[in-house]
């Protein structure tokens, strides 16, 4: 059977550094959760000398537009988002102090060098399976931009959230350690 590695807060560069592409990982903790107009509203704040609503240093966001919670639950269907839309945005990211990201699909060779660069690592989740992550979801509240509807910026803290490391913090790409 496969070593799951469980990554627990609080958040470093050490955390992520010695993971290996193809690593099944368990996350628990706090992630933000954002999408492309939250990125874009973020990054044209900064470009404009603005100060940010939130704290980006040592975080890990979670490409996703969560549904609404249910009663017996904090989060509703939580599923990751298409993260190649997201590449524009992640360097300024990372030079906010972002460590990780999580979504699904293939990132660009741009992104390859970045994570490289940075040392930092992107997860991806399997899609169809977003009602068993917001099973992991144990408390969601909107911190910023909440005018975007399931666009905003959430803060969920997850237990045991599913993912498996695509890109490491070396740049290897997980579809190319499978074909060596």
């Amino acid at each position: 059977m496969r070593e799951v590695t469980r990554i627990l807060p609080p958040y470093s560069l050490e955390s992520f550094k010695n993971l290996h592409a193809g690593e099944h990982v368990l996350l628990c903790g706090h992630v933000l959760v954002m999408r492309d107009q939250a990125q874009k509203k973020l990054f044209d704040m900064k470009e404009k000398g603005e100060n940010l609503p939130i704290d980006l240093s040592n975080t890990v966001v979670f490409y996703a537009g969560p549904a609404k919670p249910i009663p017996t639950m904090p989060a509703g269907a939580i599923g990751p988002t298409t993260s190649k839309r997201m590449d524009k945005y992640l360097e300024f990211l990372y030079l906010q102090g972002v460590l990780a990201t999580i979504g699904k699909g293939d990132r660009s060779e741009y992104v390859k060098e970045l994570n490289k660069r940075y040392r930092r690592v992107y997860f991806v989740t399997p899609s169809g399976v977003a009602a068993l992550l917001a099973s992991c979801v144990v408390k969601s509240d909107i911190l910023a931009f909440e005018e975007l509807g399931p666009e905003a910026i959430r803060l969920i803290e997850v237990r045991d959230l599913p993912l498996f490391v695509w890109i490491d913090a070396s740049g290897q790409v997980f579809r190319n350690a499978v074909n060596r």
